[in-house]
């Protein structure tokens, strides 16, 4: 079995290439978004909507009804700079469409944006990345939303990004779990994408993931497998597995991807050799950068890494003003 024959997440945002759409369904130009905008955000996996209303709620959360009082009482109305969103720092840059969201949804003026890279892009330290002209005082109330979301997403692209590079030639794929910040799951996993891994299920709706505690509850692996199947027969079922003894159960039962919880190498390389093709393999637990070539090497198709959205460490981005040209 191929990775492109299962669609581990086959709904909203969740893979490559994914539009959250059908074809033909432009609902989610209705957002507030300037549509060129919201068609970018929606051509990169993205809903408008669901963007600008987290940019809201980061400026919202902001301002907490109030206004900027450092800026306006310091800015003049009528001033107009440019912003330069600069990178302090070398890695892979996520979510500057999202970034000129959170600005749109502050700027009372039209703003002009130049755009020097595309999410995805390596990037050095120095780099400039987007140069936005429009009111001072809004470039200034938007900086610190915008930033707290670009550095978050380029973070996670960066750390996506060194797994991908220890795994170039080896057939294996890195791939996220659903530890995710709460309302940003969506821009998490599109982080990961921009970084070169893939996306696990977005929900516990699209996929089902058969673990330790179904397990028991269920009494005993297959048992659990079997009742997933019947009571949902068209969505794609992983099973975590403890032992080689678990994996032939699971196997023979014909799910579609089985989880290898904390294997050594050995034993995934042997459960490479139990499975011989009948379903996709993920490697999940005891994983570090120095150890995922051995693991990816076995003949495993993914290596699941909950840090890559839960722990990475954000990539250093500023705002730099100077006056308009």
């Amino acid at each position: 079995m191929s990775t492109d024959d299962l669609p581990l997440a086959p709904t909203g945002g969740c893979g490559d290439g994914c539009a959250c759409g059908a074809e033909g369904d432009e609902e989610y130009l209705e957002s507030g978004l300037d549509p060129a905008l919201a068609e970018l955000l929606a051509a990169a996996g993205l809903d408008p909507i669901e963007v600008e209303d987290i940019a809201n709620v980061a400026i919202q959360e902001d301002l907490d009804g109030g206004v900027d009082v450092t800026t306006v009482s310091t800015i003049p109305e009528d001033a107009v700079a440019t912003g330069d969103f600069t990178v302090r720092e070398a890695g892979v840059v996520a979510g500057l469409r999202v970034a000129e969201a959170v600005l749109s949804v502050v700027c009372t003026d039209e703003f002009e944006v130049e755009r020097h890279v595309e999410d995805g892009d390596r990037v050095e330290a120095g780099q400039k990345l987007l140069s936005v002209t429009t009111r001072t005082r809004d470039l200034l109330t938007a900086e610190r939303s915008a930033l707290n979301i670009l550095c978050r997403l380029s973070g996670i692209a960066t750390a996506t990004r060194a797994w991908a590079d220890v795994l170039e030639g080896t057939g294996a794929r890195v791939r996220d779990t659903r530890k995710t910040t709460p309302g940003l799951r969506s821009l998490e996993k599109f982080a990961v994408r921009c970084g070169g891994g893939v996306n696990h299920r977005m929900s516990l709706s699209d996929a089902a993931l058969v673990k330790d505690n179904h397990v028991v509850a269920a009494g005993g692996v297959a048992q659990a497998f079997k009742a997933v199947r019947e009571a949902f027969p068209e969505v794609p079922i992983e099973v975590e597995v403890d032992t080689l003894h678990q994996l032939r159960e699971v196997v023979d039962a014909g799910a579609d991807l089985i989880l290898l919880d904390n294997f050594t190498p050995g034993e995934c390389a042997e459960a490479v050799g139990i499975v011989a093709g009948r379903a996709l393999l993920e490697a999940s637990g005891r994983l570090t950068l120095d150890t995922a070539r051995a693991y990816a090497e076995t003949g495993v198709d993914f290596l699941a890494v909950g840090a890559l959205t839960h722990s990475s460490p954000i990539l250093d981005i500023g705002l730099d003003l100077r006056e308009a040209e």
